[in-house]
């Protein structure tokens, strides 16, 4: 058995959330495994030391890749970098033993102003993960109040949403909105002051324009299908997802892949049997006390993970995945 993964934290912009409890539900680690989501590698650098024998880390995020520059050359030819999106996980790699993917946005990513994703932090408003294509000012300043408030409603569950897409307009037309703390202002004006210990008024609308920006959903559902079609029988899926809406998709996901048919009644025919294409299912693991105390953000991250089997891939109804309701323009 390999020896015990070093747990990469203070070298790093950015901690691993659910790092030992993953290497734990699937040990051992072995073959080779692609990290979909690199970021600032600590899952790669994880399942490299836990054992794997190669990981190819890809990210959408060119800085993610520059960053690692000053220690990928530690793991030689068992490390490979790739730009691009998981959604095409299975065009970089096939056979896999593993695919490991991490849904929140990087701390890396939130602390530097400039990217925009920060509602604490003054800068532009961005949020592209890609640095590339319509930004968030984009957004906000040409979208119609209808669209607005069906994004912050659907993707960030903004009970508010009407009230702060019609503030937004009215602002835009006074001038163009273009840097996070104006739309942070414009946000907080219509919202009551948050609580002590309570998240910022402006936290679900900044969640809500970031998964539109970066058609975060159309991405997840697009993966996971990817990664089923790349992973070799009895290769293993892992996922943490950080709120409740990308857990939904991931579940029911899993659940509809790992289907076997059955369900009838009186009222409705049996469901055909399908081969699963999943199974062992493992139920939401969410962070112990330790982690919790090393780390906070990971109070909302849950991990799911499964096994594949020697099915055919197939397709899943999206229909039936719990997706917010909004659809971009243009996206299936």
């Amino acid at each position: 058995m390999a020896a015990a993964a070093r747990i990469p934290t203070s070298d790093l912009p950015h901690v691993p959330v659910l790092l030992r409890p993953l290497l734990a539900a699937v040990a051992p680690v072995k073959g080779v495994w692609l990290d979909g989501t690199f970021g600032a590698g600590g899952y790669t650098r994880g399942l490299l030391d836990a054992g794997a024998s190669k990981v190819i880390g890809v990210d959408r995020d060119p800085m993610a890749l520059e960053m690692a520059q000053s220690w990928a050359g530690e793991y030689g030819d068992r490390l490979e970098l790739v730009q691009g999106v998981f959604s095409a996980l299975d065009t970089y790699a096939s056979d896999l033993d593993g695919v490991v993917l991490d849904l929140g946005v990087s701390s890396m990513q939130l602390d530097q102003a400039e990217r925009g994703f920060s509602f604490m932090r003054d800068g532009p408003l961005d949020m592209r993960m890609s640095q590339s294509g319509p930004s968030a000012a984009d957004l906000v300043n040409t979208a119609e109040e209808a669209e607005l408030a069906d994004i912050l409603f659907h993707y960030g569950e903004e009970r508010a949403s009407r009230r702060i897409a019609r503030a937004i307009v009215r602002e835009r037309e006074q001038g163009a909105i273009n840097t996070t703390l104006q739309l942070v202002e414009i946000i907080e004006k219509c919202l009551p002051r948050a609580k002590p210990g309570k998240s910022r008024p402006a936290t679900r609308s900044f969640q809500a324009i970031r998964i539109a920006v970066n058609d975060e959903f159309g991405e997840l559902v697009a993966g996971l299908e990817a990664a089923e079609r790349a992973l070799a029988p009895g290769g293993q899926l892992a996922v943490v997802s950080f709120h409740s809406l990308e857990d939904r998709v991931v579940k029911r996901f899993l659940q509809a892949r790992a289907y076997t048919g059955g369900g009838g009644s009186r009222y409705a025919p049996e469901l055909a049997a399908e081969t699963p294409a999943f199974e062992k299912l493992s139920k939401a693991i969410g962070p112990d006390a330790q982690e919790l105390t090393e780390n906070p953000r990971a109070r909302s991250a849950r991990l799911r993970v499964a096994i594949r089997t020697d099915a055919a891939s197939g397709d899943v109804d999206r229909a039936g995945l719990g997706m917010p309701g909004y659809r971009q323009k243009g996206k299936n």
